[in-house]
C-alpha cells in the first residue's frame, strides 16, 4: 500500500538549482516525519535531510546545509527538496522515505551534476 514516488531529477552543471518531489500514498501522510536519503554508486544510502510532520522543525547533513531546503505540503501528500549551487559530488540517485519506518523504498531520481 505504501508507495514513494520521487522526480524532478536532472542533468545539471556545478552552481545550477533543481527541486525534487515526492509524492506519497499508503499512509496518513500529515503523521509522519520524512526524509530524503542519497545513494551514488557504490556506496551507501545517506541521510541528507528531514522534516517534523507539520514541518517547523528540520535537519540537514552538514555536506548540504545551507544548500538544499527540505519543505511539504500535507494537502497535497507531497515533500520536496530544494537543491541550489549543486556541486558533482551532489550526483546520485535521491530517494524520500518516513523517517521512522524507512521501508518501502521507490524508485528514486537520478541527480546527475556535470560540466
Amino acid at each position: 500500500q505504501v508507495r514513494l514516488v520521487e522526480s524532478g531529477g536532472d542533468l545539471v552543471q556545478p552552481g545550477g538549482s533543481l527541486r525534487l518531489s515526492c509524492a506519497a500514498s499508503g499512509f496518513t501522510f500529515s503523521l509522519d516525519s520524512m526524509s530524503w536519503y542519497r545513494q551514488a554508486p557504490g556506496k551507501e544510502r545517506e541521510l541528507i535531510a528531514t522534516i517534523s510532520p507539520d514541518g517547523d522543525i528540520t535537519n540537514y547533513a552538514e555536506s548540504v546545509k545551507g544548500r538544499f531546503t527540505i519543505s511539504r505540503e500535507n494537502v497535497k501528500n507531497r515533500v520536496y527538496l530544494q537543491m541550489n549551487t549543486l556541486k558533482p559530488e551532489d550526483t546520485a540517485v535521491y530517494y524520500c522515505i518516513r523517517s521512522r519506518y524507512r521501508q518501502n523504498w521507490g524508485q528514486g531520481t537520478q541527480v546527475t551534476v556535470s560540466a
